[in-house]
């Protein structure tokens, strides 16, 4: 009888021990961190960095960059921001000339930050973004 009562107790404590251990196993699953942050010169941020060269590679059009980083402001004014379409707001910056236009989407201006955050833009799709903007506004 005794050894039925060890065999059980040594049975018992061995389920504990394993339900304890997918309980804590199950725990360390739900507060593991959702990301990892890799820092520069590790091995992973090569990968990060080469991402959006690859996506100025590929040179997105003037309209696929309003429509991704210009619009939220562009099409309701924010901030001072001239509408997309609006003559009469883009005619005093289209009289100042292109260049200036590009320094200043390039650079920021008032309100706008350089490059409107589209900090994956290169110049080149900026300079795009702004003719695609002038020529929707004349």
């Amino acid at each position: 009888m005794k050894s039925i009562l060890g065999f059980v107790a040594a049975l018992t404590v061995s389920a504990a021990a394993a339900v304890a251990q997918s309980v804590d196993q199950e725990i360390a699953e739900r507060i593991a961190p959702a990301g990892k942050t890799c820092m520069k010169g590790e091995a992973c941020a090569a990968a990060v960095a080469a991402a959006p060269e690859s996506a100025s590679a590929a040179g997105r059009s003037g309209e696929q960059i309003y429509n991704a980083s210009c619009f939220t402001c562009h099409a309701a004014g924010v901030a001072g921001a001239p509408k997309l379409g609006d003559v009469a707001a883009w005619a005093p910056r289209i009289a100042k000339g292109m260049e200036t236009l590009y320094s200043n989407a390039i650079n920021g201006i008032n309100a706008m930050p350089p490059k409107g955050l589209c900090m994956d833009c290169s110049d080149d799709e900026i300079k795009a973004t702004v003719d695609y903007m002038v020529e929707k506004s004349k």
